[in-house]
């Protein structure tokens, strides 16, 4: 199983976008996928119309409770199901404050689901606090939606130091796998500059032994797309919605790069060398 937690503590990038749409488009592809909604906001979960008020245990009581990642499942569509979130996830910060070991609870619990998937992506919350932290001790890799404008670069360095810090603590295989560009507007001359001088820092990284060491900066950018923005208020993925729009396009493509991505390595291993995508 690869493991990928979906991460940018900067909101609005596109970060649920890709965790519910490439989880959708692998699965399209007949992988086994489980998306694990570890945002209070919920909105992952949201997004496949979840019940968020129905007597069924979500990602809350799995940090907090006895409750097994079995016991969370949803089938939501097939080869995908989803293990919902709910804002009171946003009081476990609080509650775990006293636990031992409580940056490793997910990895313990996710050991006994290795078998269950082909992919499990982990949508994370907009924050680097001890849910984040939980999802970085507890995946292979992670990958990074950016949006090519200069804020959305803005504490990618705190970003980066959180994966070092958790790398050389708690989980010494985590990997930043890939960098994908969202909102992506290619006839600007903004995304093109800030798409360089990403690619220009890890290329430079590259030289350092770091978790970034061999990122991959997937050539697939997905595109501005009203009906990426729409979707959610259908209770759909992309696929469903607007299956021939550019956005269903440009995350089918995300899939095939990612799993051809993979193909090329190892199971046990993480892809080597930067790979530079066009700008």
């Amino acid at each position: 199983m690869r493991s990928i937690a979906i991460i940018n503590q900067k909101g609005g990038v596109g970060k649920t976008t890709t965790a519910v749409n490439l989880s959708a488009a692998l699965a399209e592809q007949g992988l086994r996928v489980g998306l694990l909604d570890m945002d209070p906001q919920a909105h992952a979960s949201l997004h496949f119309g979840l019940n968020l008020q129905q007597d069924h245990p979500t990602v809350y009581d799995l940090l907090t409770g006895d409750s097994l990642l079995e016991d969370l499942w949803q089938p939501v569509r097939e080869n995908l199901t989803v293990a919902s979130s709910h804002i009171d996830l946003a009081a476990a910060e609080v509650e775990l404050a006293g636990v031992v070991g409580r940056e490793l609870i997910l990895r313990d619990k996710l050991a006994t689901e290795r078998d269950k998937f082909d992919y499990l992506l982990i949508d994370c919350p907009p924050s680097l606090g001890i849910l984040t932290i939980n999802a970085l001790s507890a995946v292979d890799d992670v990958l990074l939606p950016l949006q090519p404008h200069y804020l959305a670069l803005h504490g990618l360095s705190k970003l980066l130091q959180t994966i070092d810090l958790v790398a050389k603590r708690l989980n010494d295989s985590l990997q930043l796998a890939g960098v994908v560009f969202c909102l992506y507007e290619s006839g600007t001359r903004l995304a093109a500059e800030v798409a360089a001088d990403v690619q220009e820092f890890f290329a430079s990284a590259a030289e350092n032994a770091s978790p970034w060491q061999a990122v991959h900066l997937f050539d697939t950018r997905i595109r501005r797309n009203i009906r990426l923005a729409e979707a959610p208020s259908f209770e759909q993925s992309i696929f469903e919605y607007s299956a021939q729009s550019a956005g269903a396009h440009d995350y089918r493509a995300l899939a095939t790069e990612l799993v051809a991505r993979y193909a090329a390595s190892p199971a046990s291993t993480h892809p080597e060398g930067i790979s530079r995508a066009a700008a």
